[in-house]
């Protein structure tokens, strides 16, 4: 699946004040300074349609893009980063649980994470309480190119045996590279057939 059509609608500073939409939504999540932006703009094609920044922390809003007309890509604010307040933390924790937990219209949150650094706490919690919440989920892991390929199967081997530890069925994967272009077809294909699933089942 390619995309050849990407539109900003809106931004949201809290879930209930998101877009009442009738199409799928697909939603972006990760540490900050995970690649979300770069990957984003990679999966559409555009250079520029998620802000890139070299400012952890930077996308603060819930972003709501409609792609060619048939679903939505939701950018969420990044979590874990240790240089704000804890008053604004505890705002964007509030901020993502209540849109994961509570938007109906959320059919899948990819769950971003970059295969350079081993497995970290705040990620395999968040992953935890998706799990605990019933929030369906796929992982992204990011940054592929700036590793060999002997290093980056290591390093995946090493997340899904700590992902086995507590996870009876290990959560779909994909890997990416923003840079290359890697993983780009395997994540739109996805999409694309959960949307036609979702479009068979409504028949």
């Amino acid at each position: 699946m390619e995309i050849s059509k990407a539109e900003f609608i809106k931004s949201s500073s809290i879930y209930t004040e998101c877009p009442e939409v009738s199409l799928p939504e697909y939603a972006f999540i990760g540490r900050s300074n995970v690649g979300k932006s770069s990957l984003i703009n990679m999966l559409t094609g555009r250079k520029a349609l998620a802000k890139v920044s070299s400012t952890p922390g930077k996308t603060q809003l819930i972003n709501h893009f409609i792609i060619d007309d048939s679903w939505y890509l939701v950018d969420l604010p990044g979590y874990g980063y240790a240089k704000i307040s804890q008053k604004m933390r505890k705002e964007f924790g509030k901020l993502i649980t209540g849109y994961v937990q509570n938007r109906k219209e959320l059919v899948l949150l990819f769950v971003l994470i970059d295969i350079r650094h081993k497995p970290l706490k705040n990620d395999l919690e968040f992953l935890q309480m998706l799990g605990e919440s019933g929030v369906p989920f796929s992982i992204i892991f990011t940054k592929a190119d700036k590793m060999t390929k002997i290093a980056l199967t290591k390093s995946i081997g090493n997340y899904i045996n700590i992902l086995k530890e507590d996870w009876e069925e290990i959560p779909k994967y994909f890997v990416t590279s923003s840079s290359t272009g890697k993983g780009k077809d395997e994540v739109l294909e996805y999409v694309n057939s959960v949307n036609i699933m979702l479009s068979s089942n409504q028949e």
